[in-house]
This record gives C-alpha cells, sequence and structure tokens, in this order.
C-alpha cells in the first residue's frame, strides 16, 4: 500500500513567501518609524507652526533627492491647504532661482544628514535675503540645523533599506512630519471645505463641495412666467431662453415662486390632443422643492434624485425665484 507523501513548497512558493515578508518587514519598520515621531513633537513643532501663521510671505519648501520629491509634496499639500506655497530645486536656486526667495518668506529646507552639498551652499544664500530657514532633518548636529532659526527633528533612523543607503523610512517620516505642519496649520486657519473646494474646482472633491449658486440658470437663462400666462405664452418664454430649459418657473403678483410647469407637465395635457385653454396655474405643480443658492451641489442632486424629477428651483429667503438648476447642469460639471 502506497503512502502519500506530502507536497514541499516549491523554490518559487518560497521565493514568494519570503518576498511578501520581506515588504511586511519595510512595512512594520516605516509604520514604527512615523509611530516614533510622535516622541519628537515639541515646542519647535509648535514654534515651526506660528512662523508659518505669521508669514507675509511665501512659504518655500526646498529639499536635494528623495527629500526634495517629499518636499515637493508638502508644499503642494500646504498651497492647497490655504498656505501660500511653492517648491524650490536647491541646484537651481544657486544658478538664479534664488529670486524665488525673498526676506518675507519661510523657508523649509529638508535633509536627513544635513550636510548635503547643494543644501550647505543654499543656507547661507538664503539667511543673506533674510528668510526664516526651518530645517527637517535626522541629525540636529548638521550644517543645516546649525545654520537654521528652527529644528525638526526626525531622530535617527534606520532605513528599509538593506544596505541602509536607499531613502525609505526617512522620506516616510519626513512626509508624515510635513502632512503634520499642513493639517495643523490648517485648523488653526479654520480653513472649511468651501476653502477646500475654492482650491480644487476641477476635482471631483471640488465638484462635490460646489454651491448651487456656482452653476444654476440665473439671467438670461431663467424662464419665468406669471400665473395668468396662458400654455402658449409659456411655451414660447421657454423656447426663446437659452439653454432650452425643460421648465419655467411661474411667480405670483408680488414675484415669488407659486409653481412650475415642466415637460412632462407638458406631456400630460397634450394627452388630450390639443393645447387646452387656461392660465399656467391651472397645469402646473405646486409646492414644488426648492433650494438656495448656498446650498451645495450634492444636496440638491440628492433631492433631484430621490423626488425623480429634473430641475429644481432656486429662491431668495422670501421665495423668489433667482436661478433654476437642471440635472443636466449637474452631469456638465461632472464632465
Amino acid at each position: 500500500m502506497s503512502t502519500i507523501q506530502p507536497q514541499r513548497p516549491t523554490e518559487t512558493d518560497t521565493s514568494k513567501t519570503s518576498r511578501l515578508e520581506r515588504a511586511a518587514e519595510v512595512i512594520r519598520l516605516e509604520a514604527r518609524t512615523i509611530a516614533n515621531l510622535e516622541a519628537q513633537l515639541g515646542p519647535s513643532f509648535e514654534q515651526a507652526v506660528d512662523w508659518i501663521l505669521e508669514c507675509q510671505g511665501m512659504v518655500v519648501v526646498s529639499g536635494m533627492g528623495k527629500a526634495g520629491i517629499i518636499g515637493a509634496k508638502i508644499s503642494a499639500s500646504m498651497a492647497s491647504t490655504g498656505t501660500p506655497s511653492h517648491f524650490l530645486h536647491p541646484s537651481e536656486a544657486l544658478h538664479g532661482d534664488l529670486g524665488r526667495i525673498r526676506s518675507k518668506d519661510l523657508l523649509i529646507v529638508i535633509s536627513n544628514s544635513g550636510e548635503s552639498a547643494e543644501i550647505k551652499s543654499l543656507i547661507p544664500a538664503a539667511r543673506k535675503i533674510g528668510a526664516r530657514i526651518v530645517a527637517i532633518t535626522g541629525n540636529p548636529e548638521s550644517t543645516l540645523a546649525r545654520l537654521s532659526d528652527g529644528v525638526l527633528d526626525i531622530g535617527r533612523i534606520d532605513e528599509a533599506c538593506p544596505m541602509g543607503l536607499a531613502p525609505t523610512a526617512s522620506t516616510s517620516a519626513m512626509l508624515a512630519l510635513g502632512d503634520a505642519l499642513a493639517m495643523v496649520v490648517l485648523d488653526e486657519r479654520g480653513f472649511s471645505r468651501e476653502d477646500y473646494a475654492r482650491y480644487h474646482p476641477a476635482g471631483a472633491l471640488g465638484r462635490k463641495l460646489m454651491r448651487v449658486g456656482e452653476i444654476m440658470r440665473k439671467g438670461d437663462e431663467l424662464p419665468i412666467v406669471r400665473e395668468n400666462d396662458s400654455l402658449t405664452d409659456v411655451l414660447i418664454t421657454t423656447n426663446r431662453t437659452p439653454g432650452k430649459p425643460g421648465a419655467a418657473l411661474v411667480v405670483d403678483s408680488e414675484g415669488r415662486l407659486s409653481g412650475i410647469f415642466t415637460d412632462g407637465d407638458l406631456r400630460r395635457v397634450l394627452k388630450a390632443g390639443h393645447l387646452p385653454s387656461g392660465p399656467v396655474k391651472d397645469f402646473m405643480g405646486r409646492d414644488p422643492k426648492c433650494v438656495a443658492e448656498h446650498n451645495l451641489v450634492d444636496e440638491a442632486e440628492r433631492i433631484l434624485h430621490k423626488h425623480r424629477v429634473d430641475q429644481i428651483p432656486v429662491l431668495t429667503e422670501d421665495r423668489r425665484p433667482i436661478g433654476l438648476l437642471d440635472v443636466q447642469d449637474i452631469l456638465d460639471v461632472r464632465i
């Protein structure tokens, strides 16, 4: 009787397992490195936040190599959350781009060693201009640290690279500390969802935070008719309105909204085979769902979907129509 021999992992399986183990080790190391940053926070971090808030110019971020890539991201995060900022490459700075730094600026320089040749040349030049300098470094005794006004120490870090050479855990720490700066400053400024949308008009988040007043139809594109207007007059008005809206807003003698007449309403009255006589108030929809111009487009879209309508009037507090939001307008914004 033969016995079944247990299958041994193939060389390929073993290789894949070791790859995953190594990847997990790198992730754990970088996670620990970032977690350890909490102990590095203190008065120097708070001072850096105060300097950013007080800055009358730009927050200029600079770094060489991988630290520079992190610096560009930190600068972008600050710029998108209410802090004027740009990135300055150290080498380009030494060949004319020092003109991007002014005396009112705050210069944040990122370097793990603090001894990069380009960084050591940049700092004295920036000091001559008069800019305040904050260092993000793992070496508080470095030239960069000694020549800076403030130092954010990320601590001594073991890189995930087996040779200890490629920046890995150190750049993760730099990024986390930069994000911490940007988010604390955001909070201190009282930066709102509306502010965020202003700086992100083309993104999905920006579209989600848009106000109805930004995309509603208004002015010549807003079809308004009177309660006693005939259906023929209403159709002429909507047909002459730019954009060919699928609805007309019906107002009373005081100019307040009393109803809405839509393409759907028109189809219903035409079932009799001809256009009936009588004022539009006899055929309009009463008490339509409405929004204000300061409402979010996202909120208006939910109302459109919930009530299965294609248009929604935009009113003032005293119910005077100032706009019309069509479902197509929302689709155009998404496109």
